[in-house]
């Protein structure tokens, strides 16, 4: 009787532990379905403009 109540505590003292893990774990998994079902506010960069300096430059250093 002792045995299966020393292992009826071993596992009732390891279930809290075990759940926090479980749940520190999930936390992420779960709030990725989340962020995603939020894109209405997105905050996106402005157009890239074409200044064409780079090329300006590149005809310049092969002239000299």
């Amino acid at each position: 009787m002792n045995r299966i109540a020393d292992n009826a505590t071993k596992i009732l003292r390891l279930l809290p532990r075990a759940m926090l893990i479980l749940m520190l774990l999930a936390v992420p998994v779960l709030a990725v379905p989340m962020m995603r079902a939020n894109t209405g506010n997105r905050i996106e960069a402005p157009p890239h403009r074409n200044t064409s300096v780079g090329f300006v430059l590149l005809i310049s250093l092969q002239r000299g």
